[in-house]
């Protein structure tokens, strides 16, 4: 069993590495060197921090001013 790394919650872990796996699915290189199938590289990559999420802020919201036009 994978330990997940303690600052990171259950959820963000299982988001992150499925995230991943499917990433190595299609042919990306594993950054750790192992025999497993991808969805364990993924959560072993998650888990010695090999790989993080981006985390981009919401994109802006432009609503349309009455008053003009």
């Amino acid at each position: 069993m994978i330990q997940r790394p303690v600052e990171m919650n259950g959820f963000m872990f299982s988001v992150l590495s499925s995230l991943r796996a499917a990433q190595l699915m299609r042919g990306c290189l594993p950054r750790v060197t192992t025999i497993q199938k991808p969805v364990m590289t993924a959560q072993l990559e998650v888990a010695q921090g090999k790989v993080a999420m981006e985390v981009t802020p919401p994109l802006a919201v432009v609503t349309a001013d009455p008053a003009v036009g």
